[in-house]
């Protein structure tokens, strides 16, 4: 009886992990009104600014952190570089806490 709770309790897990994952962006490659697709350089910076974004976007709905209108993987990548440049991309973790 405990197995069958257990893998109960894992396919609950399971189809809910699943359900938050991220579908696809259909507006990818499809340019704003009178505008352009967001490419890598406009994915650096908005992710170097993505924190004072999220501030604003709090409390004006007209400002997002993300350009949905962009080229996908590119922008993407230019994104998490800007959010890695701001928040120093893990290399303080990767270094020794003991110095000899």
């Amino acid at each position: 009886m405990r197995k069958f709770i257990i893998i109960g309790l894992l396919v609950l897990i399971v189809i809910a992990l699943i359900g938050c994952a991220a579908g696809p962006n259909n507006l990818t490659n499809v340019p704003p009104d009178g505008g352009q697709v967001a490419g890598f350089w406009l994915g650096l910076w908005h992710g170097a600014i993505a924190p004072i974004t999220f501030v604003i976007s709090l409390f004006n709905s007209a400002v997002t952190m993300y350009e949905v209108h962009n080229n996908g993987g590119w922008y993407n990548f230019g994104f998490l570089l800007g959010l890695s440049i701001i928040w120093g991309g893990g290399g303080h973790a990767a270094r020794s806490s003991k110095r000899w």
